[in-house]
C-alpha cells in the first residue's frame, strides 16, 4: 500500500483550524480535534505527533492563506494599495470570517500556553502579514509618493494595527460602516507627497 495518508488532509486541516479558532489552543481538546477532523487518535498522533504540531501546520495554513490575500491586492498607488487592503478584510467580504476574530491574533494571547514552536510559528505569521504592508510603504518611498524621511517602520506598525481591527473589533461589536469610517480616518494620516526641491537654478 502507499504511504501516503487515506484521507483528505487538507479538509483535516480545515477542520482542525475550526476547533482552534473556536476554542483557542489550550481549551481544543484531542477528543474535539478527532471528532471534527474525522482522525482516529492513532492517526492524528502519527501524522502530526501531537496536538502542538497539528497546531504549528494549522497557523502556518492559515497564515498562507492570508499573505495570498494581502498579495493579491495590487495597485501602482502604496495609498490605494493600503486602503483597499484595509477595505479587503471589512466584515461581510468573501473569505472573512470576523465571528472569531484573527487566528494568529487569538494565538498571541495565548502566548502563556503555546510551546516554543507554536510562539515561534505565531510570531513569524504575525512577522510577514506586517512585512507586506511595510513593503508598501518602502515601495511608496522609492517611487516619491511617500518622503523619504517618513518612518516607514512606524507606519507600517500603524496601518497593520488598523488592520487587526478591522479583522477583530467585529466579535466585540463593531458594524461594517463603523469600520469603514475608521479606515477613512486612518487614511487621513498618510503622509504627504514627497517634495521635489527646485533646481539650483531657480527653475522648477
Amino acid at each position: 500500500m502507499s504511504g501516503k495518508p487515506q484521507y483528505d488532509e487538507s479538509a483535516v486541516l480545515n477542520a482542525a483550524i475550526g476547533v482552534f479558532w473556536g476554542h483557542g489552543y489550550a481549551n481544543a481538546s484531542i477528543s474535539e480535534l478527532t471528532e471534527a477532523t474525522g482522525l482516529s487518535r492513532s492517526s492524528l498522533y502519527q501524522r502530526f505527533g501531537d496536538k502542538d504540531g497539528l497546531f504549528n501546520e494549522c497557523l502556518r495554513l492559515y497564515t498562507d492563506r492570508v499573505l495570498r490575500r494581502m498579495n493579491s491586492i495590487q495597485s501602482d498607488s502604496a495609498k490605494v494599495r493600503v486602503e483597499a487592503l484595509l477595505r479587503e478584510f471589512l466584515p461581510g467580504n468573501a473569505g472573512t470570517d470576523h465571528r472569531k476574530g484573527c487566528l494568529l491574533s487569538r494565538s498571541l494571547t495565548e502566548q502563556a500556553d503555546l510551546t516554543a514552536a507554536g510562539k515561534m510559528t505565531m510570531s513569524e505569521g504575525i512577522r510577514q502579514q506586517r512585512q507586506i504592508v511595510l513593503n508598501i510603504l518602502l515601495e511608496g518611498q522609492q517611487t516619491g509618493e511617500i518622503a523619504r524621511d517618513v518612518d516607514a517602520e512606524l507606519l507600517a506598525w500603524y496601518y497593520f494595527g488598523i488592520m487587526q481591527s478591522v479583522v477583530n473589533l467585529p466579535s466585540a461589536g463593531a458594524s461594517r460602516q463603523t469600520l469603514s469610517q475608521l479606515i477613512d480616518i486612518s487614511m487621513s494620516a498618510w503622509p504627504k507627497d514627497e517634495v521635489i526641491p527646485s533646481d539650483s537654478d531657480g527653475t522648477t
